[in-house]
């Protein structure tokens, strides 16, 4: 198995720096990562790829049982990160990915000793106790929409997605980058996502952890940022001068920063 081609690895930025494991979200690919790399390139060796079934990851390689569930993801990032013998990173994961982080986190901790959780929710649906914004019934009617026409769906939720309403260019990015996704493939991993609960999960982190919230998400609502920060002793919480689900895209300057200032330099 290639791995480097199965999951269109890039490697890029400063050869001997700290190593940054980028890991981009549902509907997206390493190409969301494109406003932080300037910044990040000058002080870090960054490592960036596709999850199989997303980007220009090879599609052959697609397993829906494997990808029905967040370990299958995580094996992806694992596998990443034995092919290149990544040891110490500071992994970097966007909305479900940071949740895949923690799992890979947890199964290899001589590889990943630091995490980054740029905008996180460990659970999207609203439980006793706990606001993960939305109820059983919002997440069932937003798949069976998705299912019956993804494009459609894609259209209409990336600009709800990224929020910025003054800056349509950004949601329109998004759309594009949710129609790219093989429709078949998109609709496991949104069920693997939106359907995830991994909140006990959070107990096992013990690494220094970053969490990236914005102040104004509806996909997390700051209620899960206090969760998260909460669930792992471990944790900083930062809320950035931003709103949106995504962050890199809608300030990168901000997102890049707090990243530097947490994970330190060569």
């Amino acid at each position: 198995m290639d791995v480097r081609r199965r999951n269109n690895v890039a490697v890029t930025g400063c050869a001997d720096g700290p190593v940054l494991l980028l890991a981009h979200g549902f509907g997206c690919d390493q190409n969301m990562w494109r406003l932080l790399t300037p910044t990040l390139a000058k002080s870090y060796r960054m490592v960036l790829f596709d999850y199989v079934g997303s980007g220009r990851a090879d599609p052959s390689a697609w397993d829906e049982r494997r990808y029905s569930s967040l370990e299958g993801y995580a094996q992806d990032v694992l596998e990443v990160a034995e092919e290149l013998d990544l040891r110490e990173v500071t992994f970097v994961g966007h909305s479900v990915s940071a949740m895949v982080g923690v799992l890979a986190a947890a199964k290899a901790p001589e590889r990943i000793s630091r995490l980054v959780m740029v905008a996180p929710s460990p659970c999207y649906i609203d439980d006793a106790g706990y606001r993960g914004g939305f109820s059983s019934e919002d997440i069932d009617e937003l798949l069976e929409s998705l299912e019956s026409s993804y494009l459609g769906w894609s259209a209409a939720m990336a600009p709800v997605i990224m929020g910025n309403e003054d800056r349509p260019e950004l949601g329109q990015e998004l759309a594009a980058s949710f129609c790219a996704t093989d429709p078949d493939m998109a609709r496991v991993f949104a069920r693997t996502t939106f359907l995830s609960d991994s909140r006990r999960d959070l107990k096992t982190v013990t690494v220094p952890t970053l969490i990236l919230e914005c102040r104004q998400d509806v996909i997390a609502p700051r209620e899960v940022g206090a969760y998260v920060h909460d669930a792992i002793p471990t944790s900083r919480l930062v809320t950035l001068k931003a709103t949106g689900h995504c962050p890199q895209l809608s300030a990168p300057q901000a997102t890049a920063a707090a990243i530097v200032d947490f994970a330190g330099a060569a």
